[in-house]
Formats: C-alpha cells, structure tokens, sequence
C-alpha cells in the first residue's frame, strides 16, 4: 500500500465525559470507544453503537518498546477493550509515527477486522485516514494505520463552540462526499461522529476507522446507507448549534431538552444558516421528525451530497483588520524637549518659533531655472515620443509586407485535438496471481480522473514481472480508439517513476490485438520513464489500438518487492 505520513486513533466516550485522548494529551487517537450501549438499532445511531457479544478473551500481553513484524515498535497504549487493544506505535524503517489495532488471532472478530481493514485500504481515498498494513502473524492480528498529529478532532473544535456557517458548509461538503464514495465501493463506517472526524491545519476533513472500527466492536446494520447518513446530519446539526440533536448527552455536547422531540437548528440557535438547518433535518429524519419545508429526506450519503450541492455557495467570512491607534506626536516633536527651567521656578517656556525657510526657487533666478528645465522635459517628451511611432510604423510595415508574402514550404501546424478513447485493457495479463495481487482495474487509467490508477501487483525478487513465463512480453495497457485515427500524440502520467515503457500502435487491419508482434508501429523509443511518458510525430499515424508497453517496473521499498502502474492515458491526432 502506498505510503501516508502519519496516523491517527481516538478513544472518546459517548457518555459525553472527556475523551481518553485528551487526558493524555494527545490530538488524535484509533476511534475505539469505551462504551457500553444497548438497545434498538435506532439506539445505535443516535448515541453510539451496540457492541456484538464477545467471549471473555484475554488480551495479547504487550508491552511499550514490543516489536511487531520487527518494525514497529509499541509506544503508548491507547485503548484496551473487548480483548483488543490500541496502540500509538513507531514505523522504524520509515521513521514516522503509526496507529496499531491489536487482538488475538482466535478473537470472534479478528477475521472480520482484518477483512475490513484490507478492504479499506484498497480504496486508497486520501479523504480517510488510510489503512497502511494488516496482517496476522505469531498468534496476532494487527492492523497499522497512519497516524496525524497535526490534525484535531471534531468534538476538541466543538468544545470552543459552533463552526461558522461556511466552516459547516465545508464539513458536511466533505464528508458526504468521501461517504458516498466509500458506499459506492460496498464500505461503510456505522461509528461515524465527533471522535472519528480531524480537521487539519488546511482545514480539510479527514475521516478514520472507516469499516475497521463496526468491525473491531462488532457492529452491523441492515441499512448502513441511512445510518451513515443520519450520522452525517447529527455532526452538521451538533456543529451549528453545539448539541447533540438528541436528548442524550454525548461526544462532551448536550443533548436537546426532553419532551420537545427533534427541532431545527435555527430554533435552538439564533443566527444558524437556513440552508444548513433544513439540510441537517432532512438527513436527520427519524421518528417522525420532519425538515420545516416539505422535501424528502436524504436517505444516502449520496443524495446528501447532491442536496450540499443543492444549496448557494456560502462564502468564508472577510477578514477583519483593526485600524492602527493614532499617531503621537513625541516630546522631542512637539518642542518641548530639553527646555530648561524658567528663573523664577515655574513652568518651562515655549521656545521661541524656528523661522521657517522660504519655498526655495521663488526667486527671479529661481523661476528662470524652474522654466529652462520644464522646457527641456517637453522637448525631450516630445522627441522620444516622434521616434516611437516611427519605429512603431516601420514594424507594422514589415508585419503587413511579410503577411502578404507567405513563407513557401511552411505552414503552422494545427493544434492537436483530443481522441476519445472507448476503453482500456490489461496487455498480456496474468494467468496466475504473484504476491499482492492486483488492486484497480484498466479503465482507471481512461476516466479523466488523475487520483486513480490502474496497478499491477507486488512482485517479488524480479523487476521484470516476477520472470513468470507468460509475462515475457512484460504487461501495460491497449488503448482502443473505438475506430481508426489519425494519432500524432499520446501522453502516458505513470502511478510511478522509474518504469521501463514505450508506446507502440497496430496496424489499421488490426482486431482485438493481444500479443506484441501485432503492434508493429513504434511511436517512442524504449526508455525508463519519469513520471510521464510522451510520444509526438512529426506524421499522424492510422491506428484503432495503441500500447503502453512496460517491460520493468520500479521498487517498492516498502513493499519489498516491484510494482509499477498507469495514471491516465490521453490520446490526440
């Protein structure tokens, strides 16, 4: 998995009491909580989730300065519950700072946290606090995330008191949108709240435990869409009015006064932005509790999102900047410095007034000097100004003279158009599957979108695809144009530097071309690419497919193997 900077946990309880983490002083911690709740599943999304039953199960006995995987090194427990524990831990081979969830390998749930813990990692959206190893090893299952010092949790902002409308705008925004691509990849979050949202120092919203802590305390729901969203509406209603919008105290917020049910936002704080209110309502009904207009309830993070979307931009507040005091004048300026004292005792005099020197040049030779000077300034203007138009007249001259004259042999070169491409396909793929499988399919590298990718696998000890037999040929991806085009630019942006890659065409004739004789056009030379690759002719080519060829890929140092990949593909004639 690619490497993060840092990671994060957190510990909060939602009886409302202090979070664990800010007794230890620390910003961000896993998202365990330590909590015991039950009830219905409708319990479960507005005061914290019901844990699963769990067989009494004794946790691993580890220690600060214990090694896992010969790398990283226990530093401070964070959370011991339910048979798991949660650690803040140091990566020694890259030398940053690490989250570690840790439990027995016979734990009820450690198959399902290392299925959720892999499955999030695959998702690789910088959006969430990303899952960096998981793996089951000596009787132990541990799962490493990034860990982010600089980041503050959610409920440590709310404490100073409710966000700004555009700062609410900004977390609702972020968080429906980075929820709605999560469920599209089948993940949810089903612990979503205050504890397990960090604002960085940007300002941007980041979200942790994504799948891995339902998994941890065994939590489920029929119906992960609504409850991931309802979540989302009680963070966007708890940051206008700093309260949890139900009656219960949680995440150090109080709840809404009994017996009054569910009420907007703009009702319970004045001075709350309309569009705002009515949002976090419409994600927020339940129990019969309705926005204050008629529109339907958002029921996904999806349509959350496209409801955010709905709503005029709210622009951040001006800056306000404080008038500097008025300027005072010294003794020293006002005179009165340094007088010495009158005779008779009294009060210092005023000393007498400095004449003030006559305007200089207001004498006779003064005004003659004054109008000598002015008169040479407008000569001088008037000069500069007629060799000015005459150069000017003589290049529009030679402008004309040469746009009537064409150059013979050399006409400018139209700009090139893009090529819609149909789609992408895997070139010469794997019949068997090398350590690390593959991750994201071809059409990544098609879609427009340069934050996905199409990756190979992890291969170990061999650059040139694991020496496997039916990669001879190495592997990339072919292109197909839906029809054949006149192609004179192909620009390849590689998910990695240092591939060995090069950019061949078929034949027109060519149908559905699978090995490498039938690429028999060449458009760049075979060389170790950057992070781009570019082909440019001088003369179109006629082709339907064309080939990104890689026959070497790059090390992976933290992988201990190779892996290389395509970004985005662009094709013009």
């Amino acid at each position: 998995m690619a490497e993060r900077s840092t990671a994060a946990v957190d510990v909060a309880d939602t009886s409302g009491d202090e979070p664990l983490t800010a007794q230890a002083g620390q910003a961000t911690d896993d998202g365990a909580e330590a909590e015991s709740v039950t009830g219905t599943d409708q319990d479960t999304a507005r005061t914290g989730e019901q844990p699963a039953a769990v067989a009494d199960t004794k946790p691993p006995e580890l220690h600060s300065g214990h090694k896992l995987a010969r790398r990283y090194r226990l530093e401070e427990c964070v959370t011991r519950l339910d048979g798991f524990s949660s650690w803040r831990a140091v990566d020694e081979k890259l030398r940053r700072a690490v989250g570690v969830h840790i439990l027995p390998a016979d734990h009820p749930r450690a198959r399902p946290v290392l299925s959720a813990a892999r499955s999030a990692a695959l998702l690789g959206d910088p959006r969430f606090v990303q899952v960096l190893d998981a793996v089951e090893e000596n009787d132990l299952v541990y799962v490493v995330h990034e860990w982010l010092p600089d980041a503050t949790e959610l409920t440590a902002v709310l404490a100073s008191g409710p966000l700004e409308p555009h700062d609410a705008y900004q977390l609702v925004s972020q968080v429906s949108q980075a929820m709605a691509a999560a469920h599209r990849e089948g993940l949810a979050h089903l612990r979503l709240n205050p504890s397990s949202v960090l604002r960085t120092e940007s300002g941007q919203y980041r979200i942790r435990g994504l799948a891995v802590m339902a998994a941890l305390r065994g939590i489920s729901s029929d119906h992960p869409q609504r409850t991931d969203t309802e979540a989302i509406g009680a963070l966007l209603y708890a940051a206008l009015t700093q309260r949890w919008p139900y009656e219960s105290d949680a995440y150090g917020l109080s709840g809404l006064p009994k017996d009054i049910g569910m009420i907007p936002p703009d009702q319970v704080r004045a001075g709350v932005h309309r569009g705002l209110s009515e949002l976090a309502m419409r994600a927020l009904v339940n129990d019969g509790a309705t926005a204050s207009r008629q529109e339907p309830a958002c029921t996904t993070p999806e349509e959350l999102a496209k409801a955010v979307t709905a709503i005029p931009r709210i622009r951040p507040p001006e800056t306000s900047f404080t008038s500097p005091p008025p300027y005072q004048r010294t003794a020293f300026q006002q005179g009165s410095y340094g007088q010495p004292p009158s005779r008779n005792g009294g009060a210092p005099t005023r000393a007498a007034a400095v004449p003030v020197p006559p305007p200089p040049l207001q004498s006779r030779t003064g005004r003659a000097l004054k109008w000598c000077v002015s008169g040479l300034l407008i000569a001088a203007l008037g000069l500069g100004s007629w060799q000015l138009a005459d150069t000017l007249l003589k290049d529009e001259g030679q402008d004309s003279q040469e746009s009537t004259q064409p150059e013979s042999g050399k006409q400018k070169k139209p700009a090139p158009k893009p090529i819609k491409i149909d789609s992408a396909t895997e070139f010469s793929p794997r019949t068997s599957s090398p350590v690390g499988g593959r991750y994201s399919p071809a059409s990544n590298a098609v879609d427009g979108d340069p934050g996905t990718a199409w990756v190979t696998g992890l291969f170990k000890g061999w650059a040139n695809f694991g020496n496997l037999p039916q990669r001879a040929d190495g592997s990339g991806l072919v292109v197909d144009l839906g029809s054949v085009q006149d192609v004179s630019e192909v620009q390849a942006s590689m998910y990695r530097p240092g591939q060995t890659a090069e950019v061949l065409a078929a034949d027109p004739e060519a149908t559905n071309p699978t090995t490498l004789n039938a690429f028999t056009k060449r458009l760049s030379k075979l060389e170790k690419a950057g992070s781009s690759l570019t082909a440019k002719l001088d003369k179109p080519v006629k082709t339907r497919y064309v080939l990104v060829h890689i026959t070497e890929l790059p090390s992976d140092d933290e992988e201990d193997g190779f892996r290389g990949g395509i970004s985005e593909i662009k094709v013009s004639g």
